[in-house]
């Protein structure tokens, strides 16, 4: 009899096997934790490694549990789900083609291509022929083998686009998953049987579907479906774009690049991106809107887009006013806590709602105001004796995270105002099966942009960024579909360009930091990109200059 000890959240369970050969895996013991935990058990973390539940502990070792409450938990649990779909989708219609699209509507956006649309009866038969793949709880392999095996074995299944892919693969290992006759690669991990997904549902939406997983509060209800309509135009206009452009794979961008045709890409990506700003200049002329107000959350390029806004604003014969959010913050003293008892400087009560909202209507009024400072060192608003007044036409711009929230502008008449929201929705995905979340983008972005120019390193940038993600669900992304307009800052090319600026900041990560999972995991989809180190065609005035240096619109 062998005996082992593990470590779960400071408790010590032990295990007895039989024999020297018996193994215990991750699986085994989540079946004794499972209750403890809020969502549903997904991945450990052992020796600041993520292991898959199949994983068979070699040792006594301390183990964290990831759920579908925490990003890479429910990153699994989705990708299984997903993957489940597809098998669904290839038993139920011969030859459809399956693609998972994107995030929307608090779940997963995905297309199934056949002869027709998608109808509700299909929907059903979907659902039915999942639920009982997942009852049967077909076995999820995993085959670790070469990348030229692999890329051999998907081209006999006449998967050639998955060949392709892996062709640009850096590392020479491949994961290969098989279930019930059914192959595929994701560059994450997979839970090991598909019993595992207990909570789920699927709407049909648009012309496809969206799967829905577990609700957070509790785990045995599906995530309550909320249609984004506005959102989910700005996806498909995306999905145009990159077709007018001939990309709409990572591999379609690599071989533009490797043949050097990335010039007119570039530039075509930012006459697109003029255009649409050129057109809501001219809705807000037309409307005669007083007050516009931009939000986005982090690393959307806001501060690039508002600047560009007022120039074609002025094109318009109108001239802009900015006025600084910041300069409202209640002294730091003020500021309201979080529920860890810490500033919430996100919160929009750290803004003095009755002082901002007097201001901006008496600027409205025609009347003269003195506009406060804040002083970021001693954490207090003062007064500055700098005075402004605006006339009859004359627009204010206010950017700030709270800028769609109603309570922000609560003195102000709807019809006034002219609400945009920005967000860089990523346009191409790896692979059909294989999606690049928007905010891996912005993080990325983040990333670059805090090391070039704050000075900080990137894992610095990661251990920040959950607590980024809490603000901008609390605060941003309830209010994205009150927009007047959605303005989408991504740029097809640019992961091909940040990839040469980001790696060896990740590369730098020491294994056993905090940060080093989330660094490998990124490090794991830059591989398929081939890097443009060429930013000569990218024009001073592009969003992407605000993160890798080079803008002459903002500082």
């Amino acid at each position: 009899m062998r005996n082992m000890n593990i470590e779960i959240n400071g408790s010590v369970k032990k295990y007895h096997l039989e024999d020297e050969n018996s193994q215990l895996t991750l699986e085994d013991i989540v079946k004794d934790v499972s209750n403890e935990y809020k969502g549903y058990i997904t991945l450990g973390i052992i020796d600041n490694k993520l292991r898959e539940l199949s994983y068979e502990v070699p040792k006594d070792c301390r183990i964290k549990f990831l759920d579908t409450t925490n990003a890479d938990g429910s990153r699994v649990y989705f990708r299984t789900m997903s993957f489940i779909f597809i098998i669904a989708c290839k038993e139920l219609f011969s030859e459809c083609r399956v693609t998972i699209e994107h995030s929307l509507s608090n779940g997963l956006y995905c297309e199934v291509h056949i002869d027709r649309k998608l109808e509700d009866a299909d929907i059903k038969l979907i659902k039915e022929k999942m639920v009982e793949i997942i009852n049967n709880n077909y076995k999820i392999d995993k085959i670790s083998t070469t990348k030229e095996e692999a890329i051999d074995i998907f081209e006999s299944y006449g998967m050639d686009e998955k060949a392709e892919l892996l062709k640009y693969k850096e590392y020479t290992d491949v994961k290969i998953y098989k279930c019930n006759n059914h192959i595929d690669h994701f560059y994450g991990y997979m839970l090991p049987s598909t019993g595992h997904i207990k909570t789920f549902d699927i709407k049909l939406y648009n012309n496809g579907a969206v799967i829905l997983g577990p609700n957070e509060s509790n785990r045995e209800i599906p995530t309550e479906f909320v249609p984004q309509p506005k959102l989910s135009n700005v996806y498909l206009e995306a999905e145009k774009w990159s077709k007018l452009i001939g990309i709409d794979k990572v591999t379609t961008l690599n071989y533009m690049i490797e043949n050097d045709e990335y010039g007119d890409i570039i530039r075509t990506v930012e006459a697109l991106h003029e255009k649409k700003l050129s057109q809501i200049a001219d809705i807000i002329k037309e409307q005669e809107k007083r007050v516009i107000l931009i939000a986005a959350p982090s690393s959307s390029g806001k501060t690039s887009f508002a600047h560009r806004l007022s120039i074609h604003l002025r094109v318009n014969n109108l001239n802009p006013v900015s006025i600084s959010l910041d300069d409202y913050f209640v002294d730091r003293d003020d500021t309201p806590l979080d529920e860890f008892g810490k500033p919430d400087f996100e919160s929009i009560y750290a803004i003095d709602l009755e002082r901002f909202n007097s201001d901006l209507k008496k600027l409205l009024d025609g009347e003269e105001i003195s506009l406060p400072k804040f002083n970021f060192k001693i954490g207090i608003r003062e007064e500055t004796g700098r005075k402004l007044k605006i006339k009859e036409h004359q627009p204010i711009i206010l950017e700030g995270i709270h800028g769609l929230n109603p309570m922000l502008t609560s003195s102000i008449k709807d019809e006034d105002k002219f609400k945009i929201y920005i967000s860089a929705l990523t346009q191409i995905n790896l692979d059909d099966h294989n999606r690049i979340p928007t905010t891996d983008l912005r993080l990325i972005r983040r990333m670059v942009r805090d090391y070039n120019f704050r000075g900080y390193s990137a894992e610095r940038t990661i251990m920040q960024w959950d607590s980024v993600r809490r603000g901008e669900k609390k605060n941003i992304f309830p209010y994205q579909e009150e927009a007047d307009i959605i303005f989408n800052s991504a740029c097809v090319y640019e992961l091909a360009v940040l990839k040469t600026y980001a790696k060896p900041l990740l590369e730098e990560i020491e294994k056993d930091s905090e940060a080093y999972i989330e660094a490998n995991r990124i490090l794991k989809f830059l591989q398929y990109f081939v890097e443009l180190k060429d930013v000569s065609d990218i024009p001073s005035t592009s969003i992407l200059r605000e993160f890798i240096g080079g803008s002459k619109i903002v500082d």
